[in-house]
């Protein structure tokens, strides 16, 4: 009897991380990154004004409310926006814009060049629909929108540029919006 308590015990302990519903948006509690397992981090909730935006996901080799460890790290992770309602491209490609101006004030040519490349992604984003950025070391931050892999932008400079318009020192939707995307809600 002693055994079977121990065996569901360790069980539950390996267990993997349930599954999040936020504001009518399931995401996974893992991910697998090229054969690496991610966890779900945080997730947040991008509000404009009144109006709900998207709800993201931020997903790591292993919990962290540490957002400069995040951007220092050399491991895989992936970001998941699901968009409430529809939004335009030209609107996401100014606030890729604005999170490289206020998050990586000296950007290099070839990195803006990398974010114009991002916006060249884009496409007008409908309600239920995704974005997905994936950073894979050695290989780069695969871009999804909609569903469809749209190409991949090499170089960890570039990933943490991306990530820092979530959870850099001025996050686009918000010190809140970084903290839950960070656990720390």
């Amino acid at each position: 009897m002693l055994s079977l308590t121990l065996l569901a015990l360790v069980g539950t302990l390996t267990a993997a991380p349930a599954d999040t519903t936020y504001n009518g948006v399931k995401l996974p509690g893992t991910v697998d990154v090229a054969g690496h397992a991610l966890v779900l981090n945080g997730v947040a909730l991008r509000k404009k004004a009144v109006f709900k935006v998207y709800v993201a996901g931020l997903y790591l080799t292993a919990k962290s409310s540490d957002a400069d460890a995040v951007l220092a790290a050399d491991a895989p992770r992936r970001l998941v926006m699901q968009f409430l309602r529809d939004v335009e491209k030209e609107k996401m490609c100014e606030a890729w814009d604005e999170a490289l101006a206020n998050n990586t004030p000296n950007a290099s040519a070839e990195l803006k060049a990398q974010f114009t490349t991002l916006c060249s992604y884009m496409e007008d984003i409908k309600k239920e629909q995704q974005f997905v950025f994936t950073y894979v070391p050695g290989t780069g931050t695969e871009v999804s929108v909609a569903g469809k892999a749209k190409g991949t932008i090499a170089g960890k400079e570039f990933a943490d540029a991306l990530f820092k318009a979530w959870i850099g020192p001025k996050p686009g939707p918000g010190e809140g919006f970084k903290k839950n995307l960070m656990g720390m809600k």
